[in-house]
């Protein structure tokens, strides 16, 4: 293994592939000592995708993210934003993550060890269904859905905002992964930026995260 580690800083190896009904392909890959999850044209966790939300959470501060006692995950693939909140900011409270593809997060357990972190209850579900569902409220909600490159429609109307927003304690935050790959992409965030405008305490985008991530965050009165 250290053998691959000190190779996988010339070129990526794969260490595991496999097929998925719902992320077709998922692929753990040793790339500069690290191993990372991807799909066939994205990064799913470690890596890029690591660093694009380690910043989103830096955004809302390490010592208000510390005071919180529940933050909920929607889209855990490897889990790599658990592992920034639990090992590298020392968050104790509860983490409740929400993954539809118990192929990845078998993955997650296997490559990852996900299933060690003791504050953590992970759910297999469908983000939209587990959102209708849950009585709890909490002080993060963190949305990272794709499918490969693609995130899902219902992300983006309006009663789906409206129900995170209602999910959210006092002074609550949620936190949003996107890409914008095109126009299209890019009006979407637009849209979704406007409609919360008038409705919480702020709104901050960051653009140009990882080349093509945007990072919504929107803080609620």
């Amino acid at each position: 293994m250290l053998f691959k580690k000190l190779l996988s800083y010339l070129y990526p190896i794969t260490v595991f592939k496999t097929h998925s009904d719902i992320s077709q392909t998922i692929e753990v890959t040793l790339s500069g000592g690290e191993l990372l999850l991807d799909s066939k044209n994205a990064n799913y966790s470690y890596g890029s995708l690591q660093r694009v939300l380690r910043l989103g959470l830096k955004k809302i501060g390490f010592p208000t993210l510390l005071k919180m006692e529940h933050i909920l995950v929607l889209g855990v693939a490897g889990g790599s934003v658990i592992k920034t909140l639990t090992e590298e900011i020392g968050f104790k409270g509860k983490v409740t993550g929400v993954e539809i593809d118990k192929n990845i997060i078998e993955i997650a357990n296997r490559f990852f060890r996900l299933d060690q972190i003791e504050n953590l209850n992970l759910i297999i579900d469908d983000a939209f269904e587990f959102v209708l569902k849950t009585r709890e409220k909490y002080d993060l909600i963190i949305i990272d859905i794709f499918r490969d490159t693609k995130m899902p429609n219902f992300l983006y109307e309006e009663f789906f905002k409206d129900r995170i927003l209602f999910l959210l304690k006092e002074n609550g935050f949620i936190l949003f992964n996107t890409m914008t790959l095109d126009k299209e992409s890019r009006d979407k965030n637009k849209r979704y930026v406007a409609y919360y405008k008038s409705k919480v305490k702020g709104v901050e985008v960051v653009s140009n995260v990882e080349n093509f991530n945007e990072i919504i965050i929107i803080e609620k009165y």
